[in-house]
């Protein structure tokens, strides 16, 4: 599975998880996204399934500040929009806070959902704290890997005790 990353370099360069993966190799930046890919949008109406792996290609993470998503994400991108079901963040700046992932880490949740999850560790491995987004999401993500329907991704969230 390809993985792409639209970056608005709105953020600490030296921070930036999207960066490093670029200079890594894991990842190709891209100026646009295309019709077969999958756009990580945590605005969208509609949760990423296992059973959309069958409509994409690759997988794009938009890179920008929290402090401005809201801006960023009134814009059209192009392909398979999407939003990850709720997880805690790993990283240090939103350690345990519901929704407030990275580029990485909503990358490599997106990754795990479709069945990869070996690209899903090895994306998560370039960072010292990227185990710790495992420990506090793994059997989570197994469960929503599990589910076929939003009905079932919300019985879910429910059982976890998450309030979305």
């Amino acid at each position: 599975m390809k993985v792409n990353v639209l970056m608005f370099n709105q953020d600490d360069p030296k921070k930036c998880t999207a960066a490093k993966l670029v200079r890594f190799g894991l990842a190709k930046r891209i100026k646009k996204t295309s019709e077969s890919t999958l756009v990580l949008h945590p605005f969208s109406k509609k949760i990423l399934l296992s059973k959309d792996k069958t409509m994409i290609r690759s997988i794009t993470g938009i890179d920008c500040s929290w402090n401005l998503a809201d801006g960023i994400f009134e814009n059209f991108f192009g392909g398979v929009s999407r939003k990850l079901p709720p997880l805690l963040a790993g990283n240090p700046v939103n350690y345990s806070k519901l929704n407030k992932l990275t580029t990485v880490e909503a990358i490599s949740s997106a990754a795990f959902l479709l069945g990869y999850e070996s690209l899903s560790y090895q994306l998560m491995e370039k960072f010292n704290w990227g185990h710790t987004f495992f420990e506090l999401n793994e059997n989570l993500l197994k469960d929503y890997q599990g589910a076929s329907s939003e009905e079932e991704v919300s019985m879910i969230i429910h059982d976890y005790g998450y309030q979305v």
